[in-house]
């Protein structure tokens, strides 16, 4: 009976290890990409423009991911950020169909593979002392050589690592470089009368253009185009002052047709300022009012935002000398006021921007409306020109009075759009000609249209952002905020396909403890205030100690022998002080321990919780069963 009894259960323990292995081999063969993501964020789930990408590969691209294992050893952060990227990796090529191949190799010191990953473009990084350089960045090629390559991968760009990689798989299937136009009056590529007016550095173009140049091929566009060209995939248009209607209508055409536009307008113009003449008046404003209104925004020029957050110090004249003050018509825009969530400004710290005007969506207009610039809520409207004519920067912050809103500068658009002339392309002045093969009429764009609007073009302008200097013969471009990024960043995701204007940010793998951050900011709140305390009552200390040592009105000697001899009163007044700053800091010494104390219980607790709750739950679970064949094996008996 015994024998038998083994002999089942042998046989049982078998098959249940057939099946086991006839599952797995089922699941590896016809579930091989079958994905279950249960992170909260779904980190690992790719978005809708990513698989649109990867569905259109046509030919084959290998991706290798040169990673040093040194590196996740000696630093823990990079070998658990090692590991999504890798996830990452495997999810695009189990999405592509086959079209990607994936290679993961560690590049050890002083090997072939060190040496083709150097080859490639790849950063080495120092490890330590000795010099160990360790790598960790992905090149990636087609069939045809071409080569694209994420130098190293930062953590702190986590968040956009699925646009990244992205980017890279669609550049291979098209390599070429984006073609973008420029149609401005302003002198962005350097102003002819630099040397007529003894500023040679005018003749140079701003940096924002010169950045530009490097990632796109720039073509000027004339001011009077009746036809903007095909190959033409992103327009700046910087800065729109009187347009014609034959041009006007190219740029909706050109809009209709599936281009793309950056537009950059003003209610006025600081760099066009700077240029007029003394003693002449010269409209310094712009508007493209007829398109925009067409497709659903407002981009008003009679106003311009004052905010008092971020505002520059100028030096303006006071009533007998000058002194500096803030120019709330000039600010910084940083923190909040910075779309985190767009790939264009999520990496920027700091934009500057210059009598800028406020962006809005039309009441009904079906577009998606997403700001990439805000304003704080420490802004106001100021009539335009107050600022045009006369900038007085003591009056306006005198007047100025903030009424808690919050206002968009710069807004990324993008939806189906109709055309601002229904009834065709307007007629021609006299003497000109329509150019031969001039494209059609179209009513509507046939797919959903992406463009951004600016209601400010000094934020091209290099005094705003950045300070150009000689070195050695050689132009070092040093930027204080972060303009020239943000429209290099806009104009990479415009002239991409709509698949990478649809990417988002995404989670990030590695997240904060919330609780203990919340810990940190309330006992922080709690010592700053304390230590505004104890910096108040120090200067009224030390401002009672003068009046005491001045002593009491009176002849010039009494006052000079009073500055000599210690009263009672201040030997008094110093020993109270003394106590209050001794006080002060057995407080502040408090408010350390406490925060030191609450982040340690916490922790405490979260290390037991961690080591002690798999093992308690296991053990009651076995506890439970055993409890249960217990009861079902008495039942038996029974």
């Amino acid at each position: 009976m015994a024998s038998k009894r083994l002999l089942l259960s042998a046989g049982g323990v078998a098959a249940a290890l057939m099946l086991a292995v006839g599952a797995n081999m089922l699941a590896d063969r016809f579930l091989s990409s079958a994905r279950v993501d249960l992170t909260e964020q779904h980190l690992y789930t790719l978005s809708p423009g990513t698989r649109q990408v990867l569905g259109g590969l046509r030919d084959p691209i290998t991706l290798r991911l040169f990673y040093s294992r040194r590196l996740g050893a000696e630093v823990p952060m990079f070998g658990a950020y090692a590991e999504r990227v890798r996830d990452m990796l495997r999810e695009y090529v189990a999405a592509s169909g086959g079209k990607l191949r994936l290679e993961v190799l560690d590049p050890e010191p002083f090997s072939e593979t060190e040496d083709r990953a150097t080859a490639l473009g790849l950063q080495a990084v120092p490890l330590d002392q000795a010099g160990e350089q360790v790598f960790f960045g992905l090149a990636a090629s087609n069939q045809t050589d071409d080569e694209r390559s994420i130098p190293f991968f930062q953590p702190d760009r986590e968040r956009f690592l699925e646009l990244d990689l992205t980017r890279i798989v669609w550049e291979l299937t098209n390599p070429t470089r984006p073609v973008v136009g420029l149609m401005t009056p302003l002198p962005l590529n350097g102003d002819p009368r630099a040397m007529m007016m003894r500023q040679p550095q005018l003749a140079q173009p701003q940096a924002v253009i010169t950045q530009l140049r490097q990632s796109a091929t720039v073509r000027d566009v004339a001011l009077d185009a009746q036809v903007i060209d095909p190959e033409i995939q992103l327009l700046v248009l910087a800065h729109p002052q009187g347009l014609s209607d034959t041009t006007l209508y190219a740029i909706d055409q050109f809009m209709m047709r599936g281009g793309r536009l950056l537009l950059l307008q003003d209610p006025h113009s600081e760099m066009q300022a700077g240029r007029t003449p003394p003693g002449q008046q010269a409209d310094t404003s712009s508007s493209l009012a007829r398109l925009l209104n067409a497709w659903g925004v407002e981009a008003p020029t009679d106003n311009v935002v004052l905010d008092l957050r971020g505002a520059w110090r100028v030096r303006a004249p006071g009533n007998d000398r000058v002194q500096a003050v803030d120019y709330l018509a000039w600010f910084a825009l940083s923190g909040d006021s910075l779309n985190r969530q767009e790939a264009a400004t999520a990496q920027i710290d700091q934009i500057s921007v210059g009598s800028v005007g406020e962006v809005r969506r039309r009441e009904g207009a079906n577009i998606e409306f997403t700001p990439l610039l805000t304003s704080s809520p420490q802004s106001a409207l100021i009539e335009a020109d107050k600022v045009r004519r006369d900038p007085n920067p003591t009056r306006i912050l005198a007047d100025f009075r903030a009424d808690g809103q919050r206002r968009v500068l710069a807004a990324r658009v993008r939806g189906n759009l109709a055309t601002a002339f229904p009834d065709g392309p307007p007629a021609l002045a006299e003497g000109q000609e329509r150019p031969e093969n001039f494209p059609a009429h179209r009513a509507a764009t046939e797919a959903p249209a992406n463009f951004v609007v600016i209601n400010d073009t000094d934020i091209l302008d290099d005094r705003f952002w950045v300070q150009v200097r000689d070195f050695f013969g050689q132009q070092v471009a040093q930027p204080f905020a972060g303009n020239g990024s943000f429209i290099v960043n806009l104009a990479d995701t415009l002239t991409g396909s709509d698949a990478l204007i649809g990417l988002r940010s995404r989670g990030e793998s590695i997240r904060p403890f919330e609780a203990v951050e919340a810990i940190r900011r309330v006992a922080d709140a709690q010592y700053r205030q304390t230590e505004r305390g104890l910096q108040e009552r120090l200067e009224a200390t030390e401002r009672r100690l003068r009046e005491l040592r001045q002593g009491p009105a009176g002849t010039p000697g009494e006052r000079n022998r009073s500055q000599v001899v210690i009263t009672p009163e201040q030997r008094a007044e110093i020993d109270r002080a003394r106590e209050e700053i001794a006080s002060t800091r057995r407080q502040l010494r408090t408010v350390q321990l406490e925060l030191r104390r609450d982040i340690d219980g916490l922790e405490t607790r979260l290390r037991i919780l961690n080591i002690a709750a798999v093992p308690a739950l296991i053990t009651l679970l076995a506890i439970g069963l055993a409890v249960v064949r217990a009861r079902r094996r008495a039942a038996a008996r029974a």
